[in-house]
């Protein structure tokens, strides 16, 4: 099976426009598509939203018996579907489930407009599936037949996110090994590092594994249990299991987003002083000037590539359980310690002024 990459995440959110309004006008994603009773669907709302190479669908039920209302129920809002792009997702499908993946939904064909666009689902990690997804080369329309393509505003502002750097994942104690075995037999990718982080008294275990392409990459992560119980810990209760803690936008110049993305409303973790008074003797020399990152407040760290930048937002959820992290790659290609235990840090920080 070849995953050609994510072609969208799918959210489940208690309100589908309120959250597109907040991620509009915040984080510059602009609406370019809205299914519905209107559009043939009767039991649930969706909105598409993009930016750069990035697809995001904001579903919400409209029935009690829809997924989505389940899913809200049990977990609050959070990513129930990261759809993978494929050349063939009926052979996909059968390929997944014959090698252990639990079915979900049978291949299904979309038309509508001359386009023609395949979809079936398999079980992935918790409550989260994975929907293949199989286009047609030239086809622009995201769902014919079901979801109506609506013109893009001219007025919209500039867009600072490529794509999706890596979705972060939280699992219970116990399930990281069997779940990078999933994603290795079941779907074909590799792990690519792993790393047990330990900060104060508390500790958890990481692996990262990605698609043939690099472009598919899922940072999976679980507590340690014979550590004080932790972050990971409080995510599983609030959430209710494994899910998604945050997804990261890939961008161009960290500075330049952080700074419109504050302007905009977007609010992120601070990072103390003391962090950039040892930075030069701990890497170096960063790319990026250490004011401009002590103003930013963004992290740097770097491995045998080169450096990554990086930045996590305050939670805006309920549950405090989903964020977002805007990620700058200056030739870095993996995770290093110090970024996971700076994610580990600034979290602690947080909560711990609330």
């Amino acid at each position: 099976m070849n995953i050609e990459g994510i072609d969208h995440v799918e959210m489940y959110v208690g309100d589908a426009r309120q959250s597109a309004f907040y991620l509009r006008t915040a984080f510059g994603f602009r609406l370019a598509g809205e299914a519905g009773p209107e559009t043939g669907v009767p039991d649930s709302r969706s909105l598409l939203l993009v930016q750069g190479g990035l697809r995001l669908v904001l579903t919400s039920a409209l029935t009690w018996e829809h997924r989505a209302a389940e899913y809200v129920r049990a977990h609050g809002d959070g990513v129930a579907n990261i759809a993978f792009a494929v050349t063939d997702a009926a052979g996909a499908y059968q390929t997944a489930v014959a090698r252990g993946a639990t079915p979900v939904e049978e291949p299904t064909e979309h038309r509508g407009g001359g386009e023609r666009v395949v979809t079936a689902t398999v079980g992935g990690f918790g409550d989260v599936v994975h929907r293949l997804v199989q286009r047609d080369p030239d086809g622009v329309r995201f769902l014919p037949g079901s979801m109506a393509t609506l013109p893009r505003d001219p007025e919209e502002s500039t867009e600072l996110v490529d794509v999706l750097d890596h979705v972060a994942v939280c699992l219970p104690a116990g399930e990281l090994a069997p779940t990078v075995a999933f994603y290795e037999t079941v779907f074909g990718f590799s792990q690519i590092f792993e790393e047990m982080i330990e900060v104060g008294e508390q500790a958890m275990d990481s692996k990262v594994v990605q698609n043939s392409a690099a472009n598919a990459t899922f940072t999976l992560i679980e507590p340690v249990t014979s550590r004080k119980p932790g972050q990971i810990d409080e995510f599983l209760e609030r959430h209710g299991g494994a899910g998604v803690q945050h997804l990261a936008l890939l961008v161009d110049d960290i500075v330049t987003a952080v700074d419109t993305l504050e302007q905009r409303g977007v609010r992120f973790l601070d990072t103390p002083d003391s962090y950039y008074k040892e930075l030069e003797d701990r890497l170096g020399r960063p790319e990026v000037a250490i004011d401009e990152l002590r103003r930013t407040n963004v992290l740097v760290d770097q491995d045998h590539w080169g450096q990554v930048f990086q930045i996590f937002t305050q939670s805006m959820h309920v549950r405090r359980t989903f964020f977002w992290e805007v990620i700058d790659r200056h030739g870095a290609r993996t995770f290093g310690s110090g970024n996971i235990k700076a994610l580990y840090e600034a979290v602690a920080r947080e909560k711990a002024e609330v």
